[in-house]
């Protein structure tokens, strides 16, 4: 017996390496078949074929059809109101100047749109020119329009509306034989006249532009002299037929887990988010070809893993660069009929360094959070957790709908939004570690049930910094005229003085704005310890705040 036992213990040295050197191989060999894996989706989804993943775009249908045919080889289940896993929608974009065909030159020379002048959304397509002179109107020329004394004889009138006071002159003077108006303000005074993209008016009879004061400084020096015009006004309406990608895994559970991640891109820089400019294919590599190929991984992963308590959505949106338009639509038109239980999102996860460690958002949004992390540590990552359940990025529009979140992020980079976020700038070890601590992740918290919830202290998603902030999160898809809030900060300015997510947001002082990025201009224009009053609508009625910044 003492022998046999010393056989046994012998044994023992021998048998535990040749067990470790097995597990060992086998984790080396899975380890190998998610980076090679990683590698080819990113690959594919930063091909120049694709042509930078533009929502609407058949780059971006491209982008679609590669992860609907991953969902399908790994077997995922299609959801209701779908095809070939793919969930249409629409984003309205409204008016929009055609900006090849939208042209002012003033003695031959050609006036920068934007900058020195613009069309006004109300204005006639068409073209109007000949020899003007600012201080003279005749007929059939373009006729000029001074805003400087209609807004000092106004300046104490609360209901003067300055936009339809325009658009009565271009009707009145195309009865006196003006063939286009050229508006302009030699005031020192701003009059916050925008192209308005979602003014669903008809247009007057003839072309309308604002000439900026830098524009008519530099091109109309002499109000005497006489220059030779030549305008040409095109606006059209526009709309993008965008596509989210849905797989689902149906354990039969009561509850259900979102994982998520954003496929669209830049493409050449079209909609001027780009921080190197147009022209060039942006193939946002780590933004978010690198969060889209950890989706699908994880997928195939998940598909065989023992976490079978929860079902599992996995969703590619699309139109997050526009403004989160993927992920609220599904919100608002889902596929599949489930109760969440929580939400994971993965928006550039492709550039890790232990510098600036991982970030993961939404840390506060439950309290199993912490728990499941300090049970679950990892020897190749270093964490930075942000409580916070906002961010720019697709989570935040789950986490409005008080479903518990997580953002995993490694940080901005010097390619962020550039040509230059290519394939071969990610860290495929670092994704590789990742997407296997998500998995790990997910797993845990598959015996914990339904997750609580936590309501967290929310960022503000601007895009620059403003001076002052009102402490809202704007809801980007809104279509109509003004902003309308998609949440209010807890503790902010919004929240004391009483707004409420659904307002809509109409005019700030003297100053009104017709979508979010006008708000923020409006916005920048006040500094601390300024006070105003804020025009909203609630529902069918106008409301008025007192606001001190």
């Amino acid at each position: 017996m003492k022998r046999l036992l010393l056989i046994v213990v012998a044994a023992i040295p021998i048998v535990a390496p040749a067990q470790s050197r097995k597990q060992k191989k086998a984790e080396e060999k899975t380890n190998k078949e998610i980076t090679a894996n990683l590698t080819t989706h990113i690959k594919f989804l930063t091909d120049d074929k694709l042509e930078g993943r533009r929502t609407g775009t058949q780059g971006e249908l491209l982008a679609a059809q590669y992860i609907a045919g991953q969902f399908a080889q790994n077997g995922l289940l299609q959801t209701h109101n779908t095809e070939n896993y793919i969930q249409e929608f629409t984003i309205d974009e409204g008016k929009q100047i055609d900006q090849a065909k939208t042209t002012f030159a003033v003695n031959s020379k050609p006036l920068e749109l934007k900058k020195d002048f613009y069309p006004l959304s109300f204005s006639a397509n068409g073209a109007g020119g000949g020899s003007v002179s600012p201080g003279l109107n005749e007929r059939d020329l373009p006729w000029f329009l001074d805003l400087k004394d209609m807004l000092e004889e106004n300046k104490g009138n609360p209901h003067f509306d300055l936009v339809t006071k325009i658009k009565e002159e271009a009707t009145r003077v195309t009865g006196k034989g003006a063939k286009a108006l050229i508006v302009y303000n030699s005031d020192v005074k701003a009059d916050d006249v925008l192209f308005d993209k979602k003014d669903a008016s008809a247009p007057v009879k003839i072309p309308v532009v604002y000439l900026t004061n830098a524009g008519y400084k530099k091109f109309f020096p002499d109000e005497t002299a006489t220059y030779r015009t030549a305008l040409n006004v095109q606006i059209g309406h526009s709309q993008r037929k965008a596509r989210n990608v849905v797989g689902f895994i149906n354990n039969n559970a009561p509850t259900t887990v979102i994982l998520g991640a954003h496929f669209d891109h830049l493409g050449l820089g079209e909609d001027g988010n780009s921080l190197d400019g147009q022209g060039q294919v942006h193939n946002g590599a780590d933004d978010n070809a690198s969060g889209t190929a950890a989706l699908i991984e994880l997928a195939r992963l998940i598909k065989t893993a023992p976490a079978a308590k929860n079902n599992y959505l996995f969703i590619a949106f699309s139109g997050e660069e526009l403004g989160l338009f993927g992920s609220k639509y599904w919100l608002e038109n889902p596929t599949q009929q489930i109760t969440p239980n929580y939400m994971i999102n993965m928006d550039m996860i492709g550039r890790y360094d232990p510098a600036k460690k991982l970030t993961v958002g939404g840390y506060g949004t439950s309290p199993v959070w912490p728990e499941l992390f300090a049970s679950h540590t990892s020897n190749n990552l270093a964490f930075a957790f942000d409580s916070s359940g906002t961010g720019p990025s697709d989570h935040t529009s789950f986490y409005l709908k008080n479903i518990p979140v997580l953002f995993f992020f490694t940080n901005s980079h010097a390619d962020y939004h550039k040509a230059t976020d290519d394939w071969d700038k990610i860290n495929y070890e670092g994704e590789l570690d990742i997407v296997k601590y998500i998995l790990t992740l997910v797993t845990a918290a598959d015996a914990k049930g339904k997750l609580a919830f936590t309501k967290t202290a929310e960022k503000q998603m601007n895009a620059v910094a403003l001076p002052v902030t009102l402490g809202v999160m704007p809801d980007y898809a809104f279509s109509g005229k003004g902003m309308r809030i998609d949440g209010v900060s807890k503790g902010k300015l919004a929240e004391r003085i009483g707004l409420q997510a659904g307002d809509v947001l109409l005019q700030l002082g003297s100053h009104p704005f017709n979508d979010v990025q006008s708000y923020m201009q409006v916005l920048s224009k006040f500094k601390k310890g300024d006070s105003t009053q804020l025009k909203i609508k609630r529902g069918v009625e106008e409301k008025t705040f007192d606001v001190v910044f």
